[in-house]
């Protein structure tokens, strides 16, 4: 009981005390521009509002698989192989074992690791591996293979990242005049 009543105390104070950034503040119509553009471009500098893309100065930035480009770029390079995880918020694509229907002793295995968000070389750690078996299938051999086909899938799947950031750009820079934030963008800001 005693408890109880200490709890209802502590609730009252809270609501009687978070009533005060509630109260209507007095605004002066010679404090806004009167083109709404020129309004949501002020707002949006001061950081009042919200931004679905873009940086801000407040908040959480949540990116979303289907809107990373080189997550898409990815899958869609990996998509004729099954697989056995993607993890997005682990970094992480594992396809499961793929033989070519004309050599059936020889599979290949491969795991992408993201390293960062940003399309560039060092983005991707590719690992191919390769599972070469005997005629029976029974003696099978696992090696990890520094072949061509690595730098060719990574090259692959930068140049349709590229893309689908370069199709984001252009679709966001139609519907908001204003800036969208680019790494190129932060880069020429901070050298200022």
């Amino acid at each position: 009981m005693k408890y109880f009543v200490l709890f209802c105390l502590v609730v009252s104070l809270f609501f009687q005390t978070g009533c005060g950034p509630l109260k209507y503040k007095k605004v002066s119509a010679k404090d806004f521009p009167p083109d709404p553009k020129e309004r949501i471009k002020k707002n949006m500098e001061e950081g009042r509002g919200f931004r679905i893309l873009g940086n801000s100065k407040k908040g959480t930035n949540y990116e979303f698989a289907s809107s990373n480009p080189l997550w898409r770029a990815t899958l869609d390079t990996v998509d004729f192989m099954p697989l056995v995880s993607a993890n997005y918020s682990g970094g992480i694509v594992i396809t499961d074992w793929y033989a070519d229907a004309n050599n059936s002793n020889e599979s290949i295995k491969i795991t992408i690791r993201f390293l960062t968000n940003e399309i560039r070389s060092d983005a991707l750690d590719v690992n191919i591996f390769v599972k070469e078996c005997s005629n029976d299938l029974n003696n099978c051999k696992v090696s990890k293979t520094n072949s061509e086909l690595k730098n060719e899938l990574k090259l692959k799947i930068l140049k349709k990242a590229s893309l689908y950031e370069k199709e984001r750009l252009d679709k966001f820079k139609k519907e908001n005049p204003y800036e969208v934030s680019t790494s190129d963008n932060k880069r020429k800001k901070k050298k200022r």
